[in-house]
């Protein structure tokens, strides 16, 4: 009975768990080695590993795994330095120190879609956004941004808003460093960028991970962003993988071939967080 008694409470979370998760992953698998379009239903059948050859054929599918990376990297690089250096500037207290608080995190909150028409009428427009209106004041011919420098303007969108969840988490952990061995370091006379390096980096090596680890799970889905403003475009230079499986799924209707993308997109989830988590399991050492 005391052996019962926690597996029967257990039961309902897996349950839930396997309803949730494992099944959809099995429907993913089996959608995968079947020929089924959404155009025509009725000419199913089994065709093992060529719904996998034809997406890692598509000629968008090297240009959206690039994307992917360059984006996954580049807003992590962000984020994470732009994330510190904010912590830093505003750990020490001074007035109005709440309100700054408040108005840096407060972009984490805002949903992607509205985050893009944001970026995309407000600031990137090149007749009337204020970019553009920054660079008329210059003398400057405005920038096109979601045309010209597609990709680039996805990562700052999204840099954007994740740079202030980078920045709490930092904020939280500079509230438990020792004070009293920073104190003691400047008597002895270390300077700012010795108790930098020394003492404070070494401190955030473990919530840098936590920033890198959950921003890492998140990027790898961007899409709406992406829907909103390019499109893709122009040509594949936005496309990452999370939306060329999108085009494969809605725009042609190819059940079968998303779904051997969205494995595709499990395994290189899986074989980023790996090497990420070994790369910071060695720094932390």
């Amino acid at each position: 009975m005391k052996r019962f008694l926690p597996r029967a409470l257990m039961a309902p979370a897996v349950v839930t768990l396997f309803l949730w998760m494992i099944v959809p992953l099995l429907m993913t698998i089996y959608f995968s080695v079947i020929r089924y379009n959404l155009m025509q239903p009725d000419q199913t059948g089994f065709i093992g590993l060529e719904n996998f050859e034809y997406f890692v054929t598509d000629p968008s599918f090297w240009p959206s795994v690039s994307n992917t990376l360059l984006l996954l990297g580049s807003v992590i690089l962000i984020t994470v330095i732009g994330g510190v250096a904010l912590a830093l500037l505003i750990d020490d207290p001074f007035p109005g120190r709440a309100l700054v608080r408040v108005l840096l995190i407060s972009p984490f909150f805002v949903m992607p879609t509205v985050n893009a028409l944001l970026w995309k009428h407000m600031m990137m427009n090149p007749i009337y956004g204020v970019l553009a209106q920054v660079w008329i004041f210059f003398g400057l011919t405005p920038v096109d941004w979601l045309t010209d420098l597609p990709l680039f303007s996805i990562i700052v969108m999204i840099a954007w808003q994740w740079l202030p969840f980078a920045t709490l988490i930092f904020m939280t952990a500079l509230q438990s460093l020792n004070r009293e061995q920073l104190e003691a370091a400047r008597m002895d006379g270390a300077g700012y960028l010795q108790q930098l390096r020394y003492m404070v980096l070494p401190h955030l090596g473990r919530s840098v991970a936590v920033v890198i680890m959950i921003e890492l799970i998140f990027l790898l889905s961007v899409f709406a962003e992406i829907f909103t403003t390019t499109g893709g475009g122009p040509g594949d230079a936005s496309t990452n993988v999370a939306f060329l499986i999108f085009k494969q799924a809605l725009l042609n209707f190819d059940a079968g071939v998303a779904s051997a993308g969205a494995l595709f997109a499990v395994l290189l989830a899986n074989v980023a967080a790996a090497f990420l988590i070994r790369l910071i399991g060695k720094s932390l050492d």
